[in-house]
């Protein structure tokens, strides 16, 4: 098993990608704290996991919360005494909003999920990673972090952030055994979409414009799969950098 033993964080894991990476790697013996919101969608999970020879441990918490982010790593350091891999997976967009139009309101609350929750969870559990001298750090970002074109201002602006803060927080570690690498999926079969209420639809428009060329729609488990080979072994020299998922979609 490629994860035995290993302590993983996981955020965003009541469905699709955090669902998939969860179930993953409990079947290659990772001992798993999964967080989100919906603790019923959490017990399912670890109910699924329970055929798998790893550990799932349902810990309900929002990202964009402070004292979350320190109960759900402090809980972990009581149940296993480390964390070896932190996967910052939670995410939500922003109703396709521009930049005349975008409010306060979502601002704050997608960077506060997809920026700086990843932030205060990894500046947590570096604490502990330091000490062990090693760590691994994988951030769940987008084609959106890589590209305008794929989302509404705030949500690309989050998801380019994410991608900075793992270039910068490979390159500052990799001296002390961490390790920090971000996934950019394109479009995958999940539940995120389904949580946008009153698109901009003049927004939305102009990015269905480029869908004519886009490739089919990804699996949760392809991602998750990409998940399990940067959290193992097989991915050592792999530090700092953004491997993207999207099925060719941004090829042309």
């Amino acid at each position: 098993m490629r994860l035995s033993e290993k302590v993983v964080i996981l955020t965003g894991a009541s469905s699709g990608i955090g669902e998939a990476t969860a179930l993953r790697f409990a079947e290659e013996g990772a001992k798993l704290v999964i967080v989100a919101r919906s603790g019923d969608k959490l017990e399912k999970i670890a109910e699924k996991a329970s055929a798998f020879p790893g550990e799932v441990h349902p810990i309900v918490g929002d990202v964009s919360k402070k004292e979350d982010i320190e109960n759900v790593v402090n809980k972990t350091i009581e149940l296993f005494g480390r964390i070896d891999i932190l996967i910052n997976n939670a995410g939500i967009l922003d109703n396709y909003l521009s930049a005349d139009n975008m409010t306060d309101e979502v601002w704050n609350k997608v960077l506060d999920v997809n920026l700086t929750g990843p932030m205060r969870l990894t500046r947590e559990v570096l604490k502990y990673m330091e000490k062990q001298k090693h760590g691994n750090i994988i951030n769940t970002s987008s084609v959106g972090g890589l590209y305008g074109g794929r989302g509404g201002l705030a949500y690309v602006a989050s998801k380019h952030a994410l991608i900075g803060m793992t270039k910068h927080i490979g390159f500052m570690f990799q001296d002390k055994g961490i390790r920090c690498n971000a996934i950019a999926p394109g479009s995958i079969g999940t539940e995120i979409g389904l949580k946008v209420t009153n698109p901009n639809m003049s927004v939305l428009n102009k990015l269905m414009k480029h869908f004519e060329l886009f490739p089919q729609t990804g699996e949760p488990n392809e991602i998750a799969n990409i998940m399990l080979f940067l959290a193992s072994e097989e991915s050592s020299f792999i530090n700092g950098t953004t491997i993207v998922a999207d099925g060719g979609w941004t090829a042309f």
